[in-house]
């Protein structure tokens, strides 16, 4: 076979694909030379992905192949004339910021309603460079409201209560510790005590053993620390750029002594208040980076609501909780990921070599009329197919697993040079996924992470893994589908690949989001008043029968005395004497002490947890090496409840 020179990139392959005149311009091929010339590497020679004798591959570049492949695959599967469940509207820059602002839980900032929503509650703990985002952003849709002679319901000057002046800065009173200093009342949290101990969580394989390690903090903004970083126009951290991209670094984070808080720890209105801060930190944080915050503007139209292929995530919950209450992931790719456990961790080649076409086709077809039926066989579904089946059923959701919306910023996240803002940037995207989407993704990098760790029998490396998963995820369906890929193979999987790797990092809930949280429910709180004297009467007599009730305790409960409920336990109440030291398994253990060792009490320790309620917090359930008295502090309204975790 000849060699071609193409602009210094030597092409060893030729991959031939079925393409329409039409579809030219934007051809497999193409795309393929584009990214040679980006990526300025050479390509291993042919190699079909059915080779047994494939050795395990850690470099991106010998993992081309896999990406290629793979996106022959997705492009005969669009062509194959399955039904196509969205398209793109025109982008509408008022309709993007209502938009944004709406997801941000600001939408009556522009509704002008008054509602007893999260807006004044959430302004009121905004950092001086969040509320100077939100500004710029209702500034952008006013003066958008403005070019087309229309009114805005409330001035970007009424929210804010400010001149607007030529420079365009915010000129807020601020406290010392660089926070907008709110009318409602404001709550300050503690500081980090300098001896907090690092924690690391645990990492995949393919981290890289002699990988850097940076240490990261969730206790300060990530917005916050990349100005304090700055000096001139450029961040210090950006300067430390990947020196090998076959590396990536671990990360160590100070651990709070208030417990690790994973995103189901919380409930399901505080989550909702994560994600509208998360927004603003995210657009904030990626301005002080320089980068562009794009936005997809998402048409919701008609979409299957039956059947499993192409219907929305939520729609697939809704049916599978008929079912089986408290469903958090779509049964199908439940079954689909414990099919593939049970038989393909140690297949060779899985998700790489693909299945039958007809068979897959079939099968799909047999999911589709018979999975809610109980009628499929499950017996019938080889490795390959089920590996086929599950990138299938990905791509083909009508709404991507990334979601439409935050697409862009997912890409954008491949352009930062810095792999702790990569890592921070990757952070705040999964805190503001909806929790279907958020769900699935964890169920799937779970899987993805077993694969690797057999990675000696499958043959199938993290990078192969990600280069095969990374098409999947960024590609999804739609007339311009094309146009959404992302600009280089390479960037794609690497942010798979850092999915993978710090997955256990990405779902703890950052504790700087948690002080918001706790924030905005004080000062709503403050807020809500009784608005008619039967109302008052009905508080009062609640009240009243409270204290009476605890009467009896008032001698009891002073400073740093909790009382635990465990409505499950013999003993259901016990009032505990906190010191500095008492972690939350400390409480665990001596109820199950109270209670008696048997197998029956073993038991219901594993199963139990003890819960922060109330408060400034809807419901935290509490790490075992959470220290109470530091939690007592911030919020000692809270009630303490010993009980089961939801499944």
């Amino acid at each position: 076979m000849d060699l071609i020179d193409c602009d210094g990139v030597i092409l060893t392959a030729f991959h031939s694909f079925r393409i329409h005149a039409d579809e030219q311009k934007y051809t497999p091929d193409n795309r393929k030379g584009q990214y040679q010339r980006i990526g300025s590497m050479s390509l291993p020679r042919t190699m079909t992905s059915s080779t047994p004798e494939r050795s395990v591959s850690r470099d991106p570049r010998e993992c081309m192949e896999d990406y290629w492949s793979e996106m022959k695959t997705i492009e005969e599967d669009f062509q194959g004339g399955h039904e196509e469940m969205m398209e793109r509207g025109s982008v509408d820059e008022v309709e993007l910021e209502e938009a944004w602002l709406q997801e941000a839980g600001l939408s009556t900032l522009v509704s002008g309603t008054q509602s007893d929503g999260p807006a004044e509650a959430l302004l009121s703990t905004l950092t001086r460079s969040q509320a100077a985002m939100v500004k710029k952003r209702l500034d952008n849709y006013t003066q958008t409201l403005h070019k087309r002679n229309r009114q805005p319901m409330r001035h970007v000057r009424d929210v804010f209560s400010t001149p607007d002046t030529s420079s365009g800065e915010l000129t807020l009173p601020v406290s010392p510790n660089g926070q907008i200093a709110p009318k409602l009342p404001q709550w300050n949290p503690p500081k980090v005590p300098q001896s907090c101990p690092l924690f690391s969580p645990a990492e995949s394989n393919g981290s890289g053993g002699g990988s850097e390690t940076i240490v990261l903090s969730l206790e300060v903004a990530y917005s916050e620390g990349v100005r304090a970083h700055r000096k001139g126009r450029e961040c210090q951290d950006c300067r430390r750029s990947r020196r090998d991209d076959r590396d990536l670094p671990s990360f160590q984070m100070v651990k709070s002594r208030q417990g690790v808080t994973r995103v189901n720890d919380l409930s399901s209105d505080d989550i909702k208040k994560i994600g509208y801060i998360s927004l603003i930190e995210l657009t904030t944080f990626y301005d002080i980076l320089g980068i562009e915050m794009k936005r997809n503007r998402v048409v919701r139209t008609k979409v299957r609501e039956s059947g499993i292929f192409g219907v929305p995530l939520t729609i697939l919950l809704e049916n599978d909780q008929k079912k089986f209450p408290g469903s958090r992931v779509p049964l199908v790719f439940k079954k689909l990921l414990s099919k593939l456990e049970q038989t393909g961790l140690q297949t060779e080649g899985i998700l790489r070599v693909p299945g039958s076409a007809s068979r897959v086709k079939h099968l799909r077809q047999e999911l589709d009329l018979k999975f809610y039926e109980d009628r499929f066989d499950w017996d019938q579904v080889r490795q390959n197919d089920a590996a086929g089946l599950l990138k299938m059923f990905i791509r083909e959701l009508p709404y991507p697993l990334l979601t439409q919306q935050h697409m862009p910023a997912f890409s954008a996240a491949q352009n930062i040079s810095s792999p702790k803002h990569q890592i921070q940037a990757l952070h705040l995207l999964i805190m503001l996924l909806p929790e279907a989407n958020r769900d699935t993704l964890k169920a799937l990098l779970e899987f993805l992470r077993k694969v690797v760790a057999f990675e000696e029998k499958n043959r199938m490396s993290m990078w192969n893994v990600s280069m095969i998963v990374a098409p999947n995820l960024f590609t999804f369906r739609g007339k311009n589908a094309k146009h959404e890929e992302m600009q280089g193979a390479v960037g794609a999987a690497h942010l798979v690949r850092l999915l993978i790797t710090h997955q256990d990092l990405l779902w703890m809930v950052p504790c700087f989001l948690i002080s918001h949280v706790r924030k905005m429910n004080e000062a709503a709180a403050a807020k809500k008043t009784p608005t008619s004297e039967k109302t008052k009467r009905r508080l009062l007599k609640r009240w009243n029968t409270e204290k009476d009730r605890d009467r009896s305790e008032v001698t009891e409960l002073r400073d740093g005395v909790i009382r635990v409920h465990a409505p499950l336990h013999t003993k259901v109440s016990m009032a505990i004497q906190l010191n500095s030291e008492m972690k939350a398994r400390d409480v665990m253990a001596r109820f199950d002490v109270e209670n008696g060792r048997g197998s029956r009490s073993a038991s219901r320790r594993q199963k139990q947890f003890l819960f922060e309620v109330g408060g400034n917090i809807g419901e935290r359930c509490l790490d075992p090496d959470t220290y109470l008295l530091d939690v007592y502090r911030v919020n000692p309204h809270c009630e303490w409840v010993l009980k089961s975790r939801p499944t």
